[in-house]
């Protein structure tokens, strides 16, 4: 049966979904449909022709390189299609970015057919994915004499591939659409549980927010024809939790415009809201499709005569309206006065400035921020091949320098890897900065819409200036069911190919790694200079700064090494007092949530970097801090580490490296080599005094301070979503910190889960610990919850066989993973058992694994957003609680969340993970199971 046959079948059951045909990337069935397109009389003709024209993908697809060939044929005259003309096939060509598309119009306009070289130029003009190898050819060509080559060079430096594009819309006229009250989580615009389909970007399209809500979307552009639907978060931020590019994707296609009449399903240019503006992340997402981001700041604390917030009885800022957002309220955006008015343009609303910087509007104007990086460094080679003067047509990079001010940590590592800026001059929090990326992750529910981003921009192979990268498989590693084994394979081959290092093997040599990305990534970061990018909310590493981005910031730091986006403000985090000995490290970090919230009224993390100067702990330990911040709403956080720490921290890195090599995961291109040859140098820097450890300078100036006391940490505290405060804002949030003696030993735990990043391998040890010590008290351990532990990685697993943890859990686990035999589907229901998993994500995740609705779960994991890890049933609400290993499993033994001296007796002798302010005990006070 021929392919074609096999895709009019399978566009036949898209049907019955609803669905149109899915897009074409594959060369084997575009060859046989433009064979079709080639036979006159073939009855498939017409239908092909609609699928090559309209149904194939741009960029590095194999289905793009045959599109490509096909079109040279035409413009070359060696085949006539009467449908597609010579300039028509042009037209198509303009919109193919890149690849296989740019060889096709330099091999025509470098040729001898002068006219066909003309039109093949004035296309190439307007484009900018061009790599070496395309401009090594126009520069040989314009050192031999090419007149064509010549003019392409000109074109380039004068920047009118930018120049030349319509300048944006003074006034867009939006429409409101409120999504929802409260923080408005990716979640609800695109689940983690439809993570499978995200590179199918209109079936993915259709898991956005509800039916209902897509429907009443539908209306809205019916009734008012001409105006933008504005997504809504009302009274909270909108796309917090992770970058998701597919959320962002989906509000494009809901809301947005059509990219190209060429490319299905590829939108751009939606405008998403909230009270509280958007979280970073989100919104540098939403900059890649050249959006819209406005932070309403439509509701505003009540205050008294003194100016001070009035409080209600659960002791919140009352919030008064100061305008009103209601679905179907039309208001006016203003791009030169940078400004929202209300309908009749009369009343100001808010000011927009920070929505409409000239580097967001230049993203706008070009139709995302890819054209714009790569634009730049277009103009920039043709201005050095002909050697005139580099006038950017892009708007200067803002450079903030404030003289006789110090540096924060993350300036310091700006400024150490900036590119483009003034030479020696000190760039300040606020300025525009292009950095080198050293460190870059690619996670499995993402990776194939990376994919996507990377053939779109034509992307071959990593860049060299990266010195380290990674694709996961720890999202869907809990579940090989059919979607994973169609997906993950190819996604590994793929990624492999282009130069990462990979999670599994695509020749099957080495045994399958469903490791953590985020704790693969914080081995691989060897120095704490590094620039990370990673493709999850939760890339924040304990060495270097961090950074979790869309699946297209990864894509364009694997290809060009580089990330732009302002140098962030810091918040500075220190610590006094002591831990108490029945205390573990992650009360401390809910802690730091709780008491900055007192000690300031608003969340100063929020959009900033949190400087944390927590230098005692290894950076296993550490991460726990780092990975927090994501629900602190910061967008990045960097560990202040002592000297011998980092050095500890560094060998264990080139340990666990050394690791992945001995297992087979080592690329051709040596790359886990050359990371454990830099942390050597790293390592020897500071041991000679050379280079010691990063530290701020003295007279750095941050946005705020935030002093946590160690002394008022005196029980285990857990994050509690809230979910029936009646406050809907107050919901799924994580700024409901709360002791468990607030909880009265009364609250109901109907699962336990132990894993995700969030966890090391000391927390496995205390799960281990806990049982010997039940066992020994009472004889036996009895669970009256399931308690799901999920190891991070497993080289934790072998360290803990050799250390006899692992087979304390095997007796007590009624399940243990088996990768001879994975689990094909996904656990409906649980018993009162402990049950041991794959490394990866799992629970965490909320796309395999899932508790039942209407569930508590108590976990140690990051997540509480509504839907995760549980849904609501009809009578209950679902709410996932977070806490330490210790109080998760106790809870999981006794079905109820345990009072404090419950809490102590279970506790008592275990080695749990302490801290303690370097000036107190520099390094005495870490724990020792690291």
């Amino acid at each position: 049966m021929s392919l074609y046959i096999t895709y009019l079948e399978e566009i036949e059951t898209r049907k019955d979904q609803g669905l149109s045909p899915k897009p074409i990337d594959d060369a084997a069935l575009t060859e046989e449909i433009i064979a079709q397109i080639k036979e006159t009389e073939n009855k498939h003709r017409a239908q092909s022709l609609n699928f090559l024209i309209y149904n194939t993908l741009p960029g590095t697809t194999s289905a793009a390189g045959a599109k490509a060939r096909f079109l040279k044929e035409i413009v070359l005259g060696e085949t006539v299609v009467e449908e597609i003309s010579v300039d028509y096939a042009f037209e198509l060509l303009s919109h193919m970015k890149g690849g296989p598309s740019i060889d096709v119009l330099l091999d025509v306009a470098l040729s001898e057919k002068a006219e066909l070289a003309t039109k093949a130029a004035d296309v190439l003009k307007t484009q900018v994915f061009l790599y070496e190898a395309d401009t090594d050819r126009i520069e040989a060509a314009y050192k031999a004499g090419n007149a064509i080559a010549k003019s392409l060079l000109e074109s380039y430096a004068a920047g009118e591939f930018f120049t030349t594009l319509p300048d944006i819309d003074e006034e867009i006229e939006v429409v409101t659409y409120i999504a929802a009250e409260g923080d408005i989580s990716t979640d609800l615009l695109s689940p983690g549980n439809q993570a499978h389909s995200r590179s199918d970007r209109e079936l993915h399209g259709k898991c956005f927010i509800s039916e209902t809500a897509q429907e009443e979307i539908q209306a809205l552009k019916l009734q008012h024809p001409g105006k933008r639907v504005m997504l809504i978060a009302e009274k909270g931020t909108m796309g917090v939790g992770s970058s998701r590019m597919s959320g962002v994707n989906n509000v494009a296609l809901w809301t947005g415009k059509q990219a190209s009449p060429y490319v299905p399903f590829v939108n751009f240019a939606p405008i998403v809201a909230g009270t509280n503006g958007i979280s970073p992340i989100f919104l540098t997402t939403v900059g890649v499709t050249g959006g819209i981001g406005v932070d309403l700041k439509n509701w505003v604390k009540k205050v008294d005569a003194d100016g001070k917030a009035i409080l209600n009885n659960d002791g919140n800022p009352i919030l008064e309206q100061k305008y009103s957002v209601e679905t179907g309220t039309v208001l006016k955006i203003n791009t030169k006065d940078k400004k929202l008015y209300s309908a009749e343009g009369g009343e100001e609303l808010v000011d927009m400035s920070s929505s409409f910087t000239p580097q967001k509007m230049e993203f706008m104007k070009a139709g995302g921020s890819y054209a714009i990086v790569f634009g730049k460094k277009l103009q920039t080679l043709a201005c050095e091949t002909l050697g005139v003067e580099l006038k950017s047509v892009f708007a200067p990079s803002k450079e903030i320098s404030h003289e006789g001010q110090g540096m924060t940590a993350v300036e310091k590592i700006f400024n150490a890897n900036a590119r483009g800026n003034t030479p020696g001059k000190v760039l300040h929090a606020g300025s525009d900065v292009r950095v080198a990326v050293n460190i870059v992750g690619s996670q499995d529910t993402t990776g194939l819409m990376t994919m996507q981003e990377l053939e779109a921009m034509a992307a071959t192979v990593v860049s060299p200036t990266v010195d380290g990268a990674y694709q996961s498989g720890c999202h869907t590693a809990s579940v090989w069911d059919l979607k994973a084994q169609a997906n993950t394979p190819r996604l590994m081959k793929f990624m492999n190919d282009f130069g990462l290092v990979t999670g599994r093997d695509p020749k099957g040599e080495y045994h399958a790694m469903t490791d953590v990305i985020h704790k693969v990534l914080n081995d691989i970061t060897v120095s704490d200079w590094d620039v990370t990018i990673g493709g999850d909310s939760h890339t924040r590493m304990s060495k270097g700064v961090a950074f979790g981005a869309d699946s297209g910031t990864v894509a364009l730091a694997l290809a060009t090494g580089e990330a732009s986006m302002p140098v962030p403000e810091s918040v500075k985090v220190t610590f006094t007092g002591q831990m108490a000995d029945h205390m573990d490290f992650r009360d401390v970090v809910h802690a730091t949530q709780a008491q900055m919230l007192a000690q300031h009224g608003d969340n100063v993390f929020q959009g900033r970097v949190i400087e944390v100067h927590i230098g005692t702990l290894l950076a296993d330990q550490a991460f726990t801090f780092t990975d927090w911040t994501a629900e602190m709403k910061a967008k990045a956080s960097v560990c202040i580490s002592n000297d011998e720490t980092l050095i500890g921290s560094l060998e264990l890195a080139k340990s666990r490296i050394q690791i992945m090599m001995d297992k087979g995961m080592e690329h051709d291109n040596g790359m886990l080599a050359s990371l454990i040859a830099k942390a050597d140098a790293r390592i020897a820097e500071i041991k000679s005094g050379a280079k010691p450890a990063l530290t701020p300078d003295a007279n750095a100036k941050y946005s705020a301070e935030v002093v946590v006391d160690l002394d008022q940490i005196n029980e285990p505290m857990i994050a509690d979503p809230d979910v029936n405060n009646v406050d809907v804002s107050k919901r799924y949030t994580h700024d409901t910190i709360r002791p468990i003696s607030f909880y009265k030993a009364e609250k109901k735990v109907d699962l336990g889960f132990v894993g995700s990043c969030m966890v090391h391998k000391g927390d496995i040890k205390i799960v281990a610990q806990m049982l010997r010590n039940l066992e020994e008290s009472q004889g036996s351990v009895e669970f009256n919850a399931p308690l799901v532990v999920t190891a991070p990685t497993y080289n934790i697993i072998d360290e803990l066989k050799a250390e006899g943890d692992w087979e304390v859990l095997q007796k007590y686990s009624g399940f243990e993973f088996d990768d001879n035999a994975p689990k094909t589907t996904a656990r409906t229901e649980y018993e009162n058992i402990l049950y041991l998993e794959r490394p990866g994500c799992n629970l965490c995740m909320g796309n395999q694994e899932k508790a039942a609705k209407g569930d508590t779960v108590l976990a140690t994991s990051t997540r509480l957003f509504q839907g995760r890890v549980v849904a609501d049933s009809a009578t209950k609400k679902g709410e996932s609680l977070l806490g330490s290993t210790p109080v998760v499993v106790l809870s999981a033994i006794l079905g109820r969340t345990p009072t404090i001296e419950e809490y102590k007796t279970a506790v008592k002798g275990i080695d749990l993970t302490k801290f303690a302010p370097p000036k107190q005990t520099p390094l005495g006070a870490r724990s020792v199971h690291f």
